[in-house]
Formats: structure tokens, C-alpha cells, sequence
């Protein structure tokens, strides 16, 4: 009950922030949401119940995303649903929901594939809105040598702290080809799927790498 408390009222006080706050900026406001979201990772061990954190706490975010996009029947008009790829988000919830049904018992692995999703591909795109002047495109999407530079040490960070966090031992091989592959995938990867190849591709190369 406390980490659905707490993640439920997390992402409730994001909402606030991104429509309320930052309404007059909505593409930041989106990257907001999108990169803040990551630190569930820090909630997961309140978790005790495969099913609890899968069914309660991941899966329903799918739908509730759905509807805030604009494929939605019930047309909300909001910063998130007007901004960005129209289903980037239930792709996120997609992702957590996945690595929470096959990874409950290695919460560390979770973190790996949410972080690369948040931080990593947010603070790719954020960067590379606001300072990417070196721009290829190769599946359909536009990104920027800029952005990809920033999602891959922004990776190598924050998968340090991830580990560290669940006192996992850090090896920077690891940690360097999984922030690698993440971001080669989300370079590639066009409308908004990147939230589920930057995850999955991060979680595999790391669980290969890692012997887990």
C-alpha cells in the first residue's frame, strides 16, 4: 500500500507540476513529466507483490495514458496530449509494466530499462530541442548528435546511481555498452517507440553482459 501511495501520489504531484506550472511550455512541460517519472526507481523496493506493482501500480497507467493522448475518445485537451509523440507515453507505461511482470524479483533490472526511457532518452530529447544543431535522421525521426551525446553520459550516470542504490556491483564495461546500445536504439528508433527499444534494448544488453 505504501509504494502505490507513493508512486500514485508521485506521479499526481508531476500532473500538477506539468499542466499547472509549466503550462506555458509545453514541450518542456512533457520532458518534465517524462524525465521526473523515472524516479520511481527509488519506490520500487516498497513493493512486495509481483502483481501489486504489475496490475496496481504499472498497467493502469496504460490506459490512463491513452486517454490523455490524442487517440483518445475522450479528446482531453492538456499540455501532455498536445505535445510530443501522441503515444510515446503508453509506451512508457507499456515498458514498465513488462519489466515489472518479468523482473519483479531484480528490481535493479527495472531500473536499468526506466532509466534509460526517462532520463536518458528525456534528457536526449530536451538537449537536443534546445541545442541540437547537428541533426541526422535515418528512420524518420529527427534527432541530433547533441541529444544522442547527452542520453548516452546521462546513462552512464544515472545507471551508476541505480545500481549503487540497490548495491549491485557497477561495472563500467557494462554500464558503458548498455548506455551505448540505448542510445543507438533511440537514435533510430522513430514516433515515439523509442520508450520501448531504448528500455528493452538497455535491459537485454545488461542482462547479457551482467550474467544475470
Amino acid at each position: 500500500m505504501v509504494g502505490l501511495v507513493l508512486v500514485y501520489g508521485y506521479v499526481i504531484l508531476l500532473l500538477f507540476i506539468s499542466e499547472k506550472l509549466l503550462k506555458n511550455h509545453p514541450d518542456f512541460s512533457r520532458k518534465f513529466l517524462h524525465i521526473m517519472v523515472g524516479n520511481v526507481i527509488f519506490i520500487l523496493p516498497l513493493f512486495q507483490s509481483r502483481w501489486v506493482m504489475t496490475l496496481l501500480a504499472a498497467a493502469p497507467f496504460i490506459l490512463l495514458t491513452f486517454l490523455m493522448s490524442p487517440y483518445s475518445p475522450l479528446k482531453i485537451k492538456d499540455q501532455i496530449s498536445t505535445s510530443g509523440h501522441g503515444l510515446g507515453l503508453v509506451y512508457y507505461a507499456i515498458s514498465w509494466t513488462i519489466l515489472a511482470l518479468i523482473f519483479f524479483d531484480q528490481p535493479w533490472i527495472i531500473a536499468v530499462g526506466i532509466a534509460a526511457m526517462s532520463y536518458g532518452d528525456g534528457m536526449a530529447s530536451l538537449i537536443g530541442m534546445e541545442y541540437g544543431k547537428t541533426k541526422y535522421n535515418i528512420f524518420g525521426d529527427t534527432k541530433s548528435i547533441e541529444g544522442s551525446l547527452t542520453m548516452f553520459l546521462v546513462l552512464i550516470v544515472t545507471l551508476g546511481i541505480a545500481l549503487t542504490y540497490y548495491n549491485v556491483p557497477i561495472n563500467l564495461l557494462v554500464i558503458g555498452s548498455v548506455a551505448l546500445v540505448a542510445t543507438i536504439f533511440e537514435g533510430i528508433t522513430p514516433n515515439g517507440l523509442d520508450n520501448l527499444t531504448a528500455c528493452f534494448s538497455s535491459v537485454i544488453t545488461y542482462t547479457i553482459l551482467a550474467g544475470v
